[in-house]
């Protein structure tokens, strides 16, 4: 055999071993989403649950939402110094512990700490699983193999959700939580199988970990999720109301129409990792203002249904092209604190959840009807860019001052 033939053969076998550790996180991710989502299409059976109204068992996901803002930094800080697949292995485990305990909990307030304990490895998983699927492909594939990781988020919301809401309404919203326990502990036997274990870096600690929030580009870059990704939940959040109410269609059409927004959330992720290796701060560049003027033609189209159909697809697919930059933005700017900056973009796209959500709910108080939100969210696209561009140009400035300083040495 010759020597390229055995070399050929490892660089297969090195790719195929990547392949299944990336699958084996997306896994995770897949488990995740199912769990954070399906609990919007179950509000009314939770609520006659554990007794309580519809609006107040919307508190049961803000309690989830605060545990994934909560936990992504704390849970990194606390474990700085453990080897990135024992952290997975941890994180996962404590959310599939979650779930579980969500299945036997009797009353609201026993819910609503479950679900936050539930919510509190979310961000810190995505964060440590971004890092360990980076670490695991060459440079130039970084962005790809993000979006695949991420790639579980998105199938969710077209199989996981569908199914558990299905399962949930049917047989009972507890064993929606069983089904993701599930999912959660056919992860850890992947992660343990298909992750190769390495060592801690020998720096690691908690304030190696807290220095990356020195640093003005990973404030700068989270803000851009915060603000510009706005919009995003701005229309996701009142999307049931505007097909119905402006765009015509039957209450009974409405899991096609998130169906269609989770196909376009696959596509975007699979499209997006490109992007990021294309070119990082170019794709945020792009995706901002393609996102500004997407929220724009829904608004003004949403009325015809073909048109309407066809936007849900695009938007879910320009935001969701989004988050691999985002998230290989956030690895390049905090060398030596990677976990703790990936980990917070998660709790970033939360606040963005919570600040469309109230922004498009504002707006419709004002009684400016179910497309305003689309409007506000291209505004805060449009903010977003802006960001962006401060971003690139602080970026830009530091470097010229960097290089203007090494010349004068010389």
């Amino acid at each position: 055999m010759s020597t390229s033939t055995t070399l050929s053969g490892t660089r297969r076998g090195s790719a195929n071993s990547a392949a299944w550790a990336i699958f084996a996180l997306a896994i995770g991710g897949f488990g995740i989403g199912t769990t954070e989502f399906a609990m919007m299409g179950l509000l009314p059976n939770v609520a006659e649950g554990v007794h309580v109204t519809v609006p107040e068992a919307g508190h049961v996901i803000s309690a989830y939402a605060l545990g994934v803002v909560v936990g992504a930094p704390l849970l990194v800080a606390l474990s700085a110094k453990w080897p990135r697949k024992t952290l997975a292995l941890a994180l996962m485990a404590l959310f599939t512990l979650g779930n579980l305990s969500s299945v036997f909990a009797q009353d609201y307030v026993t819910l609503m700490v479950t679900r936050f304990v539930a919510g509190l490895p979310h961000g810190a998983y995505f964060g440590v699983a971004a890092v360990l699927a980076a670490s695991l492909v060459a440079p130039t594939k970084r962005g790809r193999a993000i979006a695949m990781v991420m790639m579980g988020l998105s199938v969710a919301n077209v199989v996981g959700v569908p199914l558990a809401t299905l399962v949930g309404q049917q047989f009972g919203w507890r064993l929606m939580f069983v089904l993701v326990a599930f999912v959660g502990l056919v992860t850890l036997a992947a992660i343990a199988k298909a992750i190769p274990a390495r060592k801690a870096h020998p720096d690691a600690s908690l304030r190696r970990e807290l220095s990356a929030l020195k640093r003005s580009q990973v404030w700068l870059t989270l803000f851009i999720g915060v603000v510009g990704f706005g919009g995003f939940f701005a229309v996701y959040t009142y999307i049931a109301n505007t097909m119905t109410d402006v765009a015509g269609f039957s209450a009974g059409f409405l899991p096609v129409i998130v169906g269609l927004y989770g196909l376009g959330m696959v596509a975007g992720s699979f499209v997006g990792g490109k992007l990021a290796d294309w070119s990082v701060m170019g794709s945020i560049y792009l995706m901002m203002a393609c996102i500004a003027a997407v929220l724009v033609v829904y608004a003004l189209t949403v009325h015809i249904q073909w048109a309407a159909l066809l936007m849900t697809f695009v938007i879910g697919a320009s935001g969701s092209m989004l988050i691999p930059s985002l998230q290989t933005r956030l690895l390049d700017v905090s060398p030596g604190a990677p976990t703790l900056a990936s980990s917070l973009n998660h709790s970033a796209l939360n606040m963005a959840n919570a600040l469309g959500a109230f922004v498009g709910g504002l707006v419709i108080t004002w009684g400016w009807g179910f497309t305003a939100p689309a409007l506000v969210g291209a505004v805060l696209a449009v903010l977003g860019l802006a960001i962006a561009g401060a971003s690139g140009m602080l970026e830009r400035t530091n470097r010229t001052r960097a290089t203007a300083a090494a010349a004068t040495l010389l």
